[in-house]
């Protein structure tokens, strides 16, 4: 379990970084500038929170968040690699990949020249992930929090063979109400409906929410955009290395059965996630490298 006294001694900057520890001892970095304020979690190198200065947050994390190390954190921006989903053929190994679930280790922290914070990630690996992911990678994750929140996730191959590549940016947004919410942007696109048993469909309009919602929006444009009336305020997710696009909200009776959202938390959450998942992984080949981005900014109206 990393130190957070140590990352202090090498990356604190007073009145912009500062480094802390969770319940469960797991460590948190709490970013602190004249353009945004943002709290990143060394377990998974996660997002936890993020605003604009001046703003309501972006970034929704559950009041009922359990912090124990190698569990994942309900909120924020859960990296999902090298798979979405359950495992394609084990389904001992866990859903959506051991990236979420381990320290990565901090390789870069500073202010950049325009004023935004930028943390650079890179996950190790070791003989336990080798069980898991056989395949020889590297696998960094960038984040600059500024007047907007950007997250990277850059995966090189760096074996002698190929590999299929699944994997998302799995952020939780705050909306004042999701039965008032509606995503743009996918119209038009098929989906695999989840909650239907994998049903492939077609979404008509905006995406709206009445009820459990899980789906896989297949070969997606690079934007979408939740428009939230009650907040007076849209958010504008836009991708690059996406194949495919996520929008999932676990409804009443999911969010108890899962138990760590507060009562009534689904109403206040969306997820809309940038992602390669289902008929959209990636191929990547000896040497090649594939960058998998998001940005997130608010658009008021």
């Amino acid at each position: 379990m990393t130190d957070p006294g140590q990352l202090a001694r090498r990356f604190e900057l007073p009145g912009v970084l500062r480094f802390e520890q969770l319940p469960g001892g797991l460590a948190v970095i709490r970013v602190d500038s004249a353009l945004g304020t943002a709290s990143v979690m060394v377990q998974g190198a996660q997002v936890i929170s993020y605003q604009p200065r001046g703003e309501s947050p972006l970034i929704w994390l559950s009041g009922r968040a359990r912090y124990v190390a190698g569990k994942s954190v309900r909120g924020g921006v859960p990296v999902c690699w090298p798979w979405f989903g359950p495992h394609a053929t084990d389904p001992l190994l866990p859903a959506h990949g051991y990236a979420r679930t381990l320290d990565w280790e901090l390789l870069e922290a500073g202010v950049l020249p325009d004023g935004r914070v930028r943390l650079c990630f890179e996950l190790a690996q070791n003989d336990a992930t080798r069980v898991q992911w056989p395949h020889s990678s590297s696998v960094r994750n960038t984040i600059t929090i500024g007047r907007e929140l950007e997250v990277v996730l850059a995966t090189r191959n760096t074996g002698s063979e190929g590999f299929q590549l699944g994997q998302a940016l799995h952020a939780y947004f705050q909306v004042a109400d999701v039965r008032r919410v509606s995503v743009h942007g996918l119209h038009g696109c098929a989906y695999l409906d989840k909650v239907e048993s994998g049903e492939r469909r077609q979404q008509r309009g905006p995406v709206t929410f009445t009820r459990e919602t899980d789906r896989i929006y297949l070969d997606t444009g690079g934007v979408c955009e939740i428009r939230d009336p009650p907040m007076d305020r849209s958010l504008l997710v836009t991708a690059t290395g996406s194949r495919s696009t996520v929008v999932w909200n676990p409804w009443i009776e999911k969010a108890e059965r899962l138990g760590d959202f507060e009562p009534g938390g689904y109403l206040s959450m969306v997820c809309v996630e940038t992602a390669n998942a289902a008929d959209d992984t990636v191929s990547l080949a000896p040497g090649q490298e594939h960058v998998l981005a998001a940005q997130y900014r608010l658009l008021r109206k």
